[in-house]
């Protein structure tokens, strides 16, 4: 079984979102300098699922349901004990879809690790509800510091256009929360997300997974790098698996992760499920000063995480 299939399934972390591990906790010479900086390390992008679905079951429009005998009955321990192996600090774990806008298990989650933990919400914009629901959500519990957006080619069930009544209101609520917008999207919804940005001035941006690349054409993506030029827009340095197959580190990508790097800066860069290995692979002409921003300071300036 691959690495990225064991932590999806066996550890129930995520299957799309799951850590390659590889270089985290075992520091090279082309790596971060000391052990020490491995407080500074976070990473965002795990989901959490249990195999206990009387207590945490799917919700009801959820886009997939995964197997929940693949997953274990307590995700936090499993993950916590693979941070401290790996020598990483802290970690933002992502509302995962299955549980829609029920995030008990995420909470839960939290609270049992509040110096070390930090979530991210997800709500339905086409719900009325949703910015007092996300309102009310994060007013309860400060640890959760995002509400992320889908939309991309073959998910299309969230939303119909970023400029939707229902989407502008949830946006707007994140953006009165001073909380941090993550989008899942395609290269062919960047027009959409500029103009969003545009509308609201001050918002914070993550975009995940380079805006997977490979659900758009060349055109698409160059309006993806051009929403670099708009303050509080960051980049995740994460998915590289969804499109490219040479993995653990997929040097094959680094003429894309290149153009990425430039148009968004190691500043606004933000590491998700790779490896130090594979920010070395990636960043390799850039010094170890700004590899550790990608690696995690970026996250800490970003969420004011001290």
């Amino acid at each position: 079984m691959d690495r990225r299939r064991f932590f999806g399934n066996v550890l129930g972390l995520g299957a799309m979102s799951a850590f390659n591990f590889k270089g985290f906790g075992l520091m090279s010479k082309n790596s971060m300098d000391t052990i020490d900086q491995s407080n500074d390390l976070v990473e965002w992008n795990v989901h959490f699922f249990s195999s206990d679905t009387n207590k945490y079951p799917f919700h009801h429009n959820a886009t997939y349901k995964p197997d929940p005998s693949r997953m274990p009955k307590n995700p936090l321990k499993t993950y916590l004990s693979h941070l401290d192996k790996e020598g990483i600090g802290r970690g933002v774990v992502v509302q995962p879809e299955p549980y829609g806008d029920d995030h008990s298990l995420l909470l839960d989650s939290l609270k049992k690790a509040p110096d070390r933990l930090r979530g991210t919400s997800l709500f339905y914009p086409k719900d009325t509800l949703a910015p007092m629901k996300l309102a009310s959500l994060v007013k309860a519990h400060p640890e959760i510091v995002a509400t992320r957006f889908h939309a991309h080619r073959g998910k299309e069930s969230y939303l119909n256009t970023f400029s939707d009544p229902g989407v502008r209101a949830l946006w707007k609520q994140a953006v009165d929360l001073d909380i941090i917008i993550e989008l899942h999207i395609g290269p062919n919804y960047a027009l959409q997300v500029k103009k969003a940005i545009q509308t609201f001035t001050g918002c914070k941006v993550l975009i995940d997974h380079f805006a997977e690349p490979h659900m758009g054409d060349a055109v698409e993506f160059a309006n993806v790098l051009e929403l670099a030029d708009l303050p509080n827009v960051y980049m995740k340095f994460s998915g590289l698996g969804h499109f490219a197959d040479d993995g653990p580190d997929y040097p094959g990508a680094k003429p894309f992760t290149k153009q990425v790097l430039q148009a968004f800066g190691p500043d606004r860069m933000i590491m998700g499920g790779v490896s130090l290995s594979t920010i070395d692979v990636h960043m390799e002409n850039y010094s170890q000063a700004d590899k550790a921003k990608v690696s995690g300071k970026n996250i800490l300036k970003l969420l004011s995480w001290n």
